[in-house]
């Protein structure tokens, strides 16, 4: 039996349905995603979990048990929020302290557990300072530990990493990792990065419009979106409208759109005559001089329309001779100058007969 199940779900406003019949099941122990753009229904959802809201229909059980009429002071769950919710007149130690003096904990035990908890996330030297004094991590960490000190079940995290600048994002994401793995709570964490999301999940829901599109581990759902919505929004992707010639065995003929004949990974839904779009990664496709001898099937050329540095890789962008737009990665990681190809080069782009995918409409 898993941990959480969220069973049919349906929550409105009004005529706008924020979460629309969604199931879904987070197991023990599990770092669990909701994943989706603003308004996709991903906080609406945490909030019901919570208890600060109820469904209109459908049942949330936590350890086989329904929530239904049970307070969220009386639920074995706690929220983290993006805004810390720090109390400014409370020390570290006094914030951390304040679920276990509502609980009417023993002055010992509670004590005790606060220096454990400080410990864990590494603020031991922090216990008695104000929140006014910490950088944003460390306030970061000392919600998290007022989070954990009580040991819910279910911890639920609201983009709390989102007030964060890039660097220090990074830095927390591996926190957040270290931290879920040491105490072994479930987490169920709501953001609307896409990388966080993948970096952190041992399974993702992606939703749109207040329902789950796919629900798997972050390498399908990277590389094997269920359809057009999933394979745009979960990182960069080339998606040019396609229709398949002939479907075999093992592999698609697809006519695309702006390049011609595709030779692409079979599909089960895929037959002769049916529309879609051809989805391929960037990191999936090569870029050579438009000189060289073709190595692999799938093989165009083009010229360099624009490109972007990046540090670690070059993005280029090739507009082909039937005016697809085509971007692909270039590491740069060859010794000499970063830059490989100059704007209006010609070039040609390719891709292996088992790279990419043909999604349906």
């Amino acid at each position: 039996m898993a941990l959480l199940e969220i069973r049919n779900v349906t929550r409105r406003y009004g005529d706008l349905a924020a979460v629309c019949d969604v199931s879904l099941d987070v197991e023990q122990g599990e770092f669990f995603t909701l994943l989706g753009p603003s308004g996709c229904g991903k906080t609406t959802l945490l909030r019901m979990i919570a208890g600060f809201e109820a469904p209109d229909a459908g049942r949330i059980l936590l350890d086989g048990k329904d929530l239904a009429g049970t307070p969220p002071e009386q639920r074995p769950v706690h929220t983290v929020f993006q805004s810390y919710a720090l109390f400014p007149h409370m020390t570290v130690a006094q914030n951390i302290a304040f679920p276990l003096r509502m609980a009417g904990r023993p002055t010992e035990e509670i004590s005790r557990r606060v220096g454990e908890t400080l410990e864990l996330v590494h603020l031991g030297d922090k216990a008695h300072q104000y929140p006014h004094e910490l950088s944003g991590g460390q306030k970061q960490r000392v919600a998290l530990a007022r989070g954990l000190v009580n040991r819910p079940r279910l911890l639920l995290l609201d983009e709390p990493l989102g007030a964060l600048d890039a660097k220090l994002r990074e830095e927390m994401q591996l926190e957040l990792i270290k931290l879920q793995k040491e105490v072994g709570v479930t987490f169920v964490f709501v953001t609307h990065a896409q990388a966080e999301a993948l970096a952190l999940s041992h399974r993702i829901a992606v939703l749109r419009d207040g329902r789950v599109e796919q629900m798997d581990e972050p390498s399908r759902i990277y590389g094997f979106p269920k359809n057009r919505f999933v394979a745009d929004f979960i990182g960069s992707i080339n998606l040019l409208d396609a229709e398949v010639i002939e479907a075999a065995s093992g592999h698609l003929r697809l006519s695309v759109a702006g390049l011609g004949e595709v030779i692409a990974p079979h599909a089960a839904a895929a037959g002769a005559g049916l529309r879609g779009a051809f989805a391929i990664r960037p990191e999936q496709v090569r870029i050579s001089p438009h000189t060289e001898a073709p190595q692999l099937k799938n093989h165009f050329t083009g010229r360099v329309s624009s490109f972007l540095y990046i540090g670690d890789v070059t993005t280029y962008i090739v507009e082909t001779a039937g005016g697809a737009r085509i971007e692909a990665l270039l590491p740069n990681s060859a010794p000499g100058r970063a830059q490989f190809f100059e704007t209006g080069d010609a070039v040609a782009v390719s891709w292996r007969h088992d790279a990419g995918a043909w999604l349906g409409e």
